[in-house]
């Protein structure tokens, strides 16, 4: 099984590692099949699976349901889960919620915001639950952002984001997500913290993880589509092919060939 060492060390070697989110046990042991090396079980599930128009209704006890299928579908992969809304808004939420997800089998928990979450990360860290900060387009906060947009497009911005990350660098964040924003952006975080992997969605070729939302990498999504993902289904066929997509999307993600420019948002800081 993965650990967090092994994504250090991956960054330490330069070998960029590949994520997905999942919610089932089937779609968990397709993602051991083809070695993608980290899953995300996202609050995306309120979207993805529930068919809601955002993730702001998802309990804890939907992302501990969801945690435990997939762990028990796969024995490989570094396993991150969601904190959805409002369930860390008080020190006691957050390690409430945090014991629930981590026995149900995450062994990582990822939360949405900036410095202000700092005592939480140093609380959550001080009683061994690692912590994934997720910065950039932040969906729980999308009413206050005012929708799905990119972020941080101006050097002032992009500044406050950096500072944000050193922020909760410095709490003991073990890993940050970046979502929407500037490749330079996502290069330069990930060259500033040289011990902590930096995962992009959206954030440019130059992060040291790529994660997309597994319903998106198979073509299952319906209307607008987001110009960070990539379609891996359409180029498989067969009896394989969902077990061949996300073995595609992880050889991209290792070969650098994903995400294209066409994948990035390029914007001179």
């Amino acid at each position: 099984m993965i650990s967090l060492n092994n994504l250090r060390q991956f960054k330490a070697d330069g070998r960029k590692f590949s994520c997905l989110t999942c919610y089932d046990a089937s779609m968990a042991k397709a993602m051991e099949i083809a070695e993608v090396d980290s899953i995300l079980v996202g609050d995306s599930l309120g979207m993805a699976i529930q068919g809601r128009d955002s993730t702001l209704a998802v309990t804890v006890e939907d992302m501990a349901y969801h945690t435990a299928a997939v762990r028990r579908g796969n024995q490989h992969a570094f396993l991150m889960t969601d904190l959805p809304f409002m369930s860390y808004a008080t020190l006691n939420d957050a390690l409430v919620s945090s014991k629930t997800v981590m026995q149900a089998g995450a062994q990582m928990v990822k939360i949405e915001g900036g410095a202000w979450l700092s005592e939480t990360i140093e609380v959550l860290t001080r009683n061994g639950i690692p912590v994934c900060v997720h910065l950039g387009l932040t969906p729980q906060s999308v009413h206050v952002l005012g929708g799905y947009k990119l972020q941080a497009k101006t050097r002032e911005a992009a500044d406050q984001l950096i500072a944000d990350c050193q922020a909760v660098v410095n709490a003991g964040a073990a890993l940050l997500l970046l979502e929407c924003v500037p490749a330079q952006l996502g290069r330069e975080i990930s060259e500033l913290f040289p011990n902590v992997p930096v995962i992009g969605i959206g954030a440019g070729l130059e992060t040291d993880g790529q994660v997309l939302v597994v319903q998106d990498m198979l073509g299952l999504t319906f209307g607008r589509v987001a110009k960070f993902v990539r379609n891996f289904m359409k180029e498989q066929s067969g009896e394989t092919a969902i077990v061949d997509a996300f073995k595609a999307f992880h050889l991209a993600v290792q070969d650098g060939s994903f995400p294209a420019r066409e994948h990035t948002f390029q914007v001179e800081l």
